[in-house]
C-alpha cells in the first residue's frame, strides 16, 4: 500500500491546506511548518484566561478557551476561509483534532460530557452544504473520546451575518433564536459549546442561554480562533 499511495502522491500531491506546499510522509491536511506557525493562545492551561473574563456576568461558564489567536491575513485566518468558503472540512477536522489534544492537557477538561456545535439555521446549512463547527466538533469527539449531539440544541430563525456588526448589533441580532429540542438528554450534563470563532461572544452567549434552563447543566466553550 506504502508504494501505491507514493504513486498516486507522485501524480496527484497531497498540499498542505495552509501553504499549499507538498505533504510528506506522515503529515495530514497540514505541513509541519504551518503547524509552527498556528499562532495559539494557551488559554486552555489557565481557567480566568481572555475569554473566560469576557463572559464574566453574562454567563456562569465552567470553563472557557480559544485555540488561536485571528491575525487578519494570517495563517489561520486562511484555514478557515479553506473551511468555509472552500469546503475544505479536512481543515475543521484536523484543526479540531488539535484543540482536542490541547484541551485533554488539562484535568478540569476531563469532566466533559458531550460536545454540541453551534447550530446553522437549516437553510444556511442547505446553501453551505455543511456546518463548519459541525467539522470542527467531529476532530475534537475523536482527540477527547466524548461524544457528539448534532441535532437538539437548534437554530430556529434565521439570522444576518454578524460581520460589521457592532457589540449590541450582534447581541440584537442572535437573541432567543436558539432552543433545545429535548432538553431530558442533557440534565446534570457538562457541554462543550463550539464555534469556530469568537468576536464579542454574542452568537455563543445567546446558544448558552437555553441550556442553562436545563437542570444540573454546566456549560463550556471552546472556539477555534479569537479575533
Amino acid at each position: 500500500m506504502t508504494l501505491i499511495d507514493d504513486l498516486i502522491s507522485l501524480f496527484y500531491p497531497r498540499l498542505c491546506a495552509g501553504c499549499s506546499t507538498s505533504l510528506v510522509r506522515g503529515e495530514q491536511v497540514l505541513c509541519l511548518n504551518c503547524l509552527a506557525d498556528l499562532p495559539r493562545t494557551n488559554y486552555h492551561l489557565e481557567v480566568e484566561n481572555p475569554i473566560y473574563l469576557l463572559f464574566i456576568g453574562r454567563l456562569e461558564l465552567a470553563l472557557a478557551t480559544s485555540f488561536c489567536r485571528f491575525d487578519k491575513g494570517g495563517r489561520l485566518q486562511h484555514l478557515l476561509h479553506q473551511l468555509k468558503y472552500k469546503g475544505n472540512k479536512e481543515v475543521g477536522h484536523k484543526l479540531g483534532m488539535l484543540l482536542g489534544c490541547d484541551l485533554i492537557q488539562n484535568d478540569l477538561y476531563s469532566t466533559i460530557d458531550v460536545i454540541i456545535p453551534v447550530p446553522l439555521h437549516p437553510k444556511k446549512e442547505k446553501q453551505r452544504g455543511f456546518n463548519q463547527s459541525t467539522e470542527i466538533c467531529k476532530g475534537l469527539s475523536e482527540a477527547m473520546n466524548r461524544p457528539l449531539i448534532l441535532d437538539n440544541l437548534v437554530r430556529k430563525v434565521h439570522s444576518d451575518s454578524q460581520t460589521h456588526k457592532g457589540r449590541f448589533e450582534r447581541w440584537e441580532n442572535v437573541s432567543g433564536i436558539f432552543t433545545v429540542k429535548n432538553s431530558s438528554e442533557l440534565v446534570g450534563k457538562h457541554l462543550l459549546i463550539v464555534d469556530d470563532v469568537i468576536t464579542t461572544g454574542a452568537t455563543l452567549e445567546a446558544c448558552c442561554a437555553p441550556l442553562f434552563e436545563i437542570p444540573g447543566v454546566q456549560v463550556s466553550i471552546a472556539t477555534l480562533a479569537c479575533a
